[in-house]
């Protein structure tokens, strides 16, 4: 889908609550603004993806069929002793994935970017699923990866695939022989060194809001950019129709889905600027 079209937008009802958030947010914003988005998997949700519990609610509390948490079954250590099992859990989240896009939300983020209003926009997001590029973000910082990255850990050969159809269930590397996987953190790993050296780069030099979509803030560093924020007086907005630890302390709450607050908050911000 062409940048600048995006998806269609979201017909809904803002409640009285909301709509005063969002034009408290658009009071902040302006032209000079700079603006991180940190994103989570409730952004995706709009698109048709189920919120995150192994990538996104598949298995809500339940374990696998060989009795793991699918966080184990999606871990480090599972892929390094059976990396069957998680290739096979990693296949059932693929197709869970497959055939969406993104959608009204991550096109408002790229817009945002795009605009001349706003110097410097930046991406931070936990999500696997590439959408934010896809919708035509350039800064982003994907923390866990992209699933559509494939790579291989013996020596080193990657490929960028739209699906993992036509994958066997034990995908091998075509030049050594290795098993392959995907290039995204699984539970047990730590960030890719360098992407936590570029969250922090753009931190240091600072934002001027700070938003939060879509993110329970479990993660410190889902967290951090927000508490940041709020020590050094930068209004700092947190987009969910769900509490979470950042609900009590964020400058401005606007309790909705994501793809409706961002398609709202620029509606009106553009209507303002009269653009």
């Amino acid at each position: 889908m062409a940048r600048g079209r995006g998806p269609r937008r979201p017909v809904v009802a803002i409640s009285p609550a909301a709509s005063e958030a969002i034009d408290a947010v658009v009071g902040r914003m302006g032209p000079g603004r700079s603006a991180l988005f940190v994103t989570g998997a409730g952004l995706s949700a709009d698109s048709g993806l189920p919120t995150y519990r192994g990538v996104g609610g598949l298995y809500a509390d339940r374990p696998t069929s060989e009795g793991v948490s699918i966080e184990e079954a999606l871990s480090g250590p599972m892929f390094e002793s059976r990396p069957e099992l998680t290739w096979g859990y990693l296949l059932q989240v693929e197709r869970a994935c497959r055939g969406a896009s993104f959608n009204r939300g991550h096109a408002v983020i790229a817009a945002v970017e795009a605009h001349p209003d706003f110097p410097r926009v930046v991406v931070l997001t936990q999500n696997v699923d590439g959408f934010h590029r896809a919708a035509g973000s350039r800064a982003v910082i994907d923390l866990h990866g992209d699933l559509h990255h494939l790579l291989c850990p013996s020596c080193g050969w990657r490929r960028t695939v739209a699906d993992y159809d036509g994958l066997p269930p034990l995908p091998r590397c075509p030049d050594c022989g290795a098993v392959i996987r995907p290039d995204v953190v699984l539970f047990g790993e730590w960030l890719d060194p360098e992407k936590v050296r570029q969250m922090r780069d753009e931190l240091n030099r600072g934002f001027d809001l700070v938003f939060s979509v879509g993110t329970s803030g479990q993660f410190p560093y889902a967290q951090d950019p927000i508490l940041r924020a709020i020590a050094e007086g930068v209004p700092a907005v947190e987009i969910n129709p769900d509490r979470t630890p950042l609900s009590d302390v964020v400058s401005h709450r606007i309790p909705c889905r994501a793809a409706e607050a961002l398609d709202a908050l620029w509606s009106r911000y553009l209507s303002r600027r009269g653009g």
